[in-house]
């Protein structure tokens, strides 16, 4: 484990040691030499992380190492903001041919450190001094890390740790890595082994007859699959025809009422009636001119609107992950008991919860053969390549208990293993559990863990910081991972690379997907107990720590990130420590944050990550701009106002997200200056100059005056383009521009009423995979097959088409995704022919003119989900398309090209 924090660390070194070897005219070699050393001793460091776990002289040495790992990483960076501040910026202006003292005294200094290591470790752990050590106390900060290391390197000789390769080598095969065998899924695993019995149970409760009110409790311990089978049963078609409305919450451990209320009534999206608003009225003693906001409506009054909503209705609600009779208790109160086969399910793992509801269902563990099922699915096949692999299978199935989660985290870690490879895990497996037979689903988490590279091991503890049950949106996680530091720089994009990691995280059964696009993983989750192991070991290297506003938690001074969950408090009161990289911000209700803010940065000048999307922050404080090493930064702005210009000083900045529903910020025209930006995402107005952002992967939403005067040749990683058009510029533009970005894979255009005359120019977009297209279209080309071979995801709004679109595109080879807007088409009728659609999962038709679609015996033969307006009262389709259900996420999938 440590050694991912400390390859995490060497590479983020060597990387400073290269970048600042320019200011030292001819010494590259030397420190480059210098950066050898640190990867030698990166090879130490991995061969002794398997051999801490029973050798607590082993465990505390690594220990030693990991902190001096962080040491070299705070001095360099402490060093960067001393330069940022122009407190030596007059030294670092070397000329070429110069050798005076001074530099010849600094590559010393830089020499001393790595015989030091050299001679004490038979590795390197070392900083790169660019100044003397009267500057900035450098000099001091080398020589405590030069003192450690010595009394590291005493302590090896002192306890006889010398002789660490010769023990536990069979430990080794357990970190080998293979490639990823790629599948995907739809939101949720479709086949759930051993619940045959538990759905027909339970979808018995569910659609039966009877008018009464029904409250379902599905108990059992964690990891036994009570959430999977829910959503199986929530999904399913029968029970989404059956009531008017469903909402899906998950409760967990720490929760507020009233914020669970809220997304109550965001799932249901219940209809404001003058009836409805009158009563919330009365139970919030409101003015009736005033706005109705769900963010000032208390406890009771979101009780009331529920209850008042649901009254004449039919409704399920689930609530997931219910821990005790409090939350329970709390939350039934906001459902009428009306006699219109209402349901409640709840999931617990506490059975004086679970005996409160009237039905209570008990969930078993797996049979033997329902284990072998699931385990056999899970390797892949490789359960019976061989009699003895089987056995040896078997024989370590005994051990999870016939637990659902123990036995896919077993399969996912041995899917990827060869049969010699089997034996010693079975062997590695069965030594621990024989001396702590009651700790043994705690031990099969940690072995997975364990055997993740380096890399994937900071991703996985990376995801702890995320509340319980959050839905985690998988784009943001990448932009994060990336500006931590965790995906390394190679040949790869840097954001696939992080993907890749996500996905293998997916694979192996450590990350759960939630919701999904054509098989792309949109929003993730982390199941609780392995969520809890991740906390543990994050804590164990001080990697972050979770604060509670409104709860009595501590932290350590050495905390690295920290993630700040629930609260309404005055002030944070956050650890005060000048080694913070990281701050997430989760559910912050708190006003007068500005305060708060600026201290927060003038005090954590080594910041990473800020994310204030979840903070009401009516003005940026300008302490931002002096964050050098800021490269995730995420802010809430609810209102219009400018970016101030400092921000133009966050020279390392990555990311820069001020999305909201109601901001339209105006960025500095020299925006152009941070060269490091991969990701502009905002709904911008006004002129930005963005031609030299070479690294810009996405730009959402940029304004049509300033992409009309953009050069987009420059622009030649862009993956992800958003134009908006509104006004007199509308008529300069043309998707002729568009033609350029060679790496383009998702276009959105609004540009209203202008009319779009030709889409040939996006031919050479051959990587386009996703298009929504809002502008004048009479015609759909009918060489659109042709033009877009690779479209995945095709939206059309207000284009006015008169004749048939859908001739022209049922020939799209690759199409999965179809939404046909509102104003999209003149006509009265679509037609689908024989083999039209090939791929298509998902149609969306939109349209009150609209009277009939014909689809022909063998057309759409991969269509499983179909939506249509509520306008389209009268329109005809198929008997096939009336028995498909509207896709699970489709809101989702509809709105995360708009953001993300």
């Amino acid at each position: 484990m440590v050694d991912a924090v400390v390859s995490l660390v060497v590479e983020r070194v060597g990387d400073y040691l290269i970048k600042e070897a320019a200011f030292l005219q001819g010494v590259r070699g030397e420190v480059e030499s210098l950066k050898k050393d640190l990867e030698w001793m990166l090879c130490f460091m991995k061969d002794a992380e398997d051999k801490q776990v029973d050798n607590p002289l082993i465990r505390q040495w690594v220990s030693d190492i990991r902190e001096i790992a962080y040491g070299c990483e705070d001095v360099l960076d402490d060093f960067m903001v001393k330069v940022h501040d122009g407190k030596t910026s007059n030294v670092l202006k070397v000329e070429e041919g110069e050798t005076s003292k001074r530099r010849q005294g600094v590559f010393t200094s830089i020499k001393k450190c790595s015989y030091i290591f050299a001679s004490h470790m038979g590795c390197n752990l070392c900083i790169k001094c660019k100044e003397k050590a009267s500057l900035y106390r450098i000099g001091k900060e080398i020589e405590a890390l030069k003192k450690r290391l010595k009394a590291v390197s005493d302590r090896c000789g002192m306890y006889g740790l010398e002789d660490i390769n010769k023990r536990w080598e069979a430990s080794k095969a357990l970190r080998e890595f293979k490639e990823v065998r790629r599948t995907s899924s739809f939101a949720f695993e479709e086949n759930v082994i051993g619940c045959k019995d538990d759905i027909r149970m339970l979808l018995g409760q569910l659609l039966c007859n009877e008018r009464q009110h029904c409250i379902i409790s599905i108990w059992g311990t964690g990891g036994l699959g009570k959430t999977t089978l829910a959503k199986k049963l929530y999904h399913h078609d029968k029970v989404k025809n059956k009531f008017q409305h469903c909402a899906w919450v998950c409760v967990s451990q720490d929760f507020n009422v009233e914020d669970l209320l809220r997304r109550i009534i965001s799932s249901f999206n219940f209809n404001h009636t003058k009836k409805l608003e009158k009563i919330v009225e009365e139970a919030l003693n409101r003015n009736p001119n005033e706005s109705l906001e769900m963010e000032k409506m208390k406890e009771e009054a979101l009780k009331r609107y529920i209850h008042e909503s649901l009254r004449g209705s039919s409704y399920l609600v689930v609530i997931d992950d219910v821990w005790g009779k409090n939350a329970w208790g709390r939350l039934v109160e906001a459902f009428p008991k009306n006699e219109h086969g209402s349901r409640i399910i709840i999931t617990t793992r506490n059975k004086n919860v679970a005996d409160c509801a009237d039905y209570v269902h008990s969930l078993p563990f797996l049979t033997e053969e329902e284990s072998w099922r699931l385990f056999y699915s899970k390797t892949y096949g490789k359960a019976n390549e061989t009699k003895e692999m089987e056995k040896l299978g078997k024989e370590m199935l005994q051990k999870c208990g016939g637990l659902p989660l123990a036995i896919v985290l077993l399969g996912g870690l041995l899917s990827k293993k060869s049969a010699e490879e089997w034996r010693l895990v079975h062997d590695h497996m069965w030594q621990h559990l024989n001396r702590d037979s009651d700790n043994h689903i705690n031990y099969l988490l940690s072995l997975s863990f364990n055997d993740l590279p380096y890399q994937m091991k900071l991703c996985f503890l990376y995801l702890g910081q995320f509340p319980e049950d959050f839905e985690i949106p998988v784009m943001k996680l990448i932009h994060l991972l990336v500006a931590e530091g965790f995906i390394p720089r190679n040949r790869e994009i840097m954001e696939d690379t992080a993907y890749y990691y996500v996905n293998e995280l997916f694979q192996r059964s450590l990350i759960q997907k939630d919701k999904t696009q054509r098989g792309r993983i949109l929003t993730c989750r982390i199941h609780d107990l392995l969520r809890n192991l991740a906390i543990e070991k994050a804590e164990e290297l001080n990697l972050f720590h979770i604060y509670e506003v409104d709860g009595a938690a501590t932290s350590s001074s050495k905390t690295r990130r920290q993630a700040v969950y629930l609260g309404t408090g005055n002030s944070f009161q956050l650890q005060q420590s000048n080694l913070m990289r990281s701050f997430l911000f989760f559910n912050i209700k708190h006003r007068g944050a500005r305060e708060d803010l600026s201290r927060l940065c003038c005090s954590f000048r080594l910041l990473r990550v800020l994310n204030l999307s979840n903070i009401a922050v009516k003005e940026i404080p300008q302490e931002i701009g002096k964050l050098i090493h800021l490269k995730y930064l995420q802010l809430g702005l609810s209102f219009n106002r400018d970016v101030p210009k400092w921000i133009l000083n966050l020279v390392s900045l990555q990311t820069l997200n001020i999305l909201g529903d109601d901001s339209y910020p105006r960025l500095p025209t020299e925006i152009f200056k941070l060269q490091e930006l991969r990701h502009l995402i905002g709904n911008f107005i006004g002129y930005f100059c963005i031609d030299k952002l070479k690294n810009l992967q996405t730009l959402k939403s940029i304004p049509v005056e300033t992409w009309i005067k953009t050069n987009p040749e420059r622009l030649v990683n862009l993956r992800e383009l958003h134009i908006s058009g509104l006004g007199g510029k509308i008529s300069q533009f043309s998707l002729d521009s568009i033609a350029k970005l060679r790496s383009l894979r998702i276009l959105r255009v609004y540009t209203s009423s202008r009319e779009i005359h030709s889409l040939k120019p996006l031919s050479k977009c051959q990587n386009l995979v996703e298009l929504t297209l809002s502008g004048r279209i009479e015609k759909i080309p009918e060489e659109m097959p042709e033009i877009f071979p690779n479209l995945e995801f095709l939206e059309l709004y207000s284009s006015g088409v008169v004749d048939d679109p859908m001739p022209t595109l049922e020939k799209l080879p690759n199409l999965a995704v179809l939404n046909l807007g509102f104003d999209c088409y003149c006509g009265t009728k679509l037609i689908c022919s024989k083999g039209g659609f090939p791929r298509l999962e998902i149609l969306a038709i939109h349209g009150s003119h609209l009277e009939e679609l014909q689809v022909a015996e063998g057309g759409m033969p991969e269509l499983r989900s179909f939506i249509k307006s509520y306008a389209t009262i009268d329109f005809r389709i198929p008997e096939r398309l009336e028995t498909l259900p509207p896709p699970s996420n489709w809101e989702y999938v509809s709105s995360v090209l708009k953001q993300n």
